[in-house]
Order: structure tokens, then sequence, then C-alpha cells
């Protein structure tokens, strides 16, 4: 399904990337980042920018191409790997940084993956995180077709148990994000941290 949607030469997408990310990274200081579900590669390109070295983990090896053609076009490098996130394992204690934005999978995926982002991150390091909530049914304007595939605000503080956080809401906002995501909808942000050790 998502080698079909991102056969478009067009970014289905967009070429930006997603607004809360843009603001939630101003304050973190470049390091290793990993881009969980990044599809076309709009974020990962962004981060590469902003001076991360970045890894792009998706299932779709087309969008991941385009993701390479992005990042050439504006002058920066990033790895990808074409990996099912129901089998990838975060690498423990080795990251800066772990976006997940839009990447919605089964619960039981999605909470072992939570887990390993808990664990993947160095003490310090950052997990930001935008997706639907249910209520996004409502709205229509992009995201998957059923509630079981989107997140909840109290759910996700609970799988990432282990993360101190500088935002945790739900909230509506206008997503303007290429032809899939075009509207007002209803979405969870997360911003956390991993402490770090106190040896006090």
């Amino acid at each position: 399904m998502w080698d079909e949607r991102y056969a478009a030469d067009e970014y289905v997408y967009g070429t930006e990337p997603n607004d809360f990310l843009r603001t939630a990274v101003a304050n973190v200081p470049p390091g290793k980042a990993l881009c969980l579900g990044e599809g076309e590669g709009r974020n990962a390109v962004f981060l590469a920018q902003q001076g991360f070295e970045v890894l792009a983990v998706d299932s779709s090896a087309v969008g991941l191409q385009k993701a390479q053609r992005l990042a050439e076009d504006r002058g920066v490098q990033i790895d990808t790997l074409v990996a099912d996130l129901a089998d990838y394992a975060i690498e423990p204690d080795s990251w800066d940084l772990i976006t997940s934005i839009f990447c919605h999978v089964p619960p039981p995926i999605r909470r072992r993956l939570h887990a390993g982002v808990v664990a993947g991150l160095r003490p310090g390091g950052v997990f930001i995180l935008e997706a639907y909530t249910p209520a996004q049914l409502e709205w229509g304007t992009g995201g998957p077709p059923t509630a079981e595939l989107m997140m909840m605000r109290d759910a996700l503080v609970e799988e990432l148990d282990g993360l101190e956080f500088e935002e945790a809401v739900e909230r509506e906002r206008d997503v303007l994000e290429g032809q899939f995501h075009t509207g007002r909808g209803a979405v969870v942000q997360i911003l956390g941290h991993k402490p770090r050790q106190d040896w006090g």
C-alpha cells in the first residue's frame, strides 16, 4: 500500500517538515537522530539540514528512494533503512533524538516500539511524536481509517514510561502537509526526554 502511495512523482505529504517537529526540535542540540516511519523523508531531510546525523526507517523502499532524492536536492545526506517496524529493533542507548510523525501502527507493535524508544534514547535524549487521535475520524482530513490505529495521550504516557514530558497534549490544529493531510485535525503531541543519570 505504501509503495503504491509513494509511487507518484509528487511528495504526497509535502517536502516541508511537520510543524510540531519544527518547533519542538528548536532547542535540541544536533546529534544522532532516528526517524520512525519516515516515508518520503521530509522530516529526516529537515533534521539533516539542522546538523543531525539521521537514519530514516520505513517499510517502503519507494518512499525512502524519494527521501534520498529530496536529501540530494537539499544538499544534505541521510541514511535510510527499509524495515518493517513490527520487526525493527531500536539500538539501545544510541540516539539523541527519535521522531515518530504520523507513524500509525497496530497497538501491540506500537507498545513494543515505544518501549524500544525509551531504551534507545541516550540520557538527555529527546522523543518527538505527533499522531492523530480517534477524534480525527470525525474530521476525515487524513490518517488511518480506524480508531485502533490512532493514539491517545494517556496511553502514550504509559507506553513511554521512563521519559519526562515537556508536552503531552491532545489538541485540534490545522494540518496542511501534502494531499493526504490537509485540513483541521485532532492530534496528540508528545515532547519528552530521557532523564540524565544522577550520580549525586
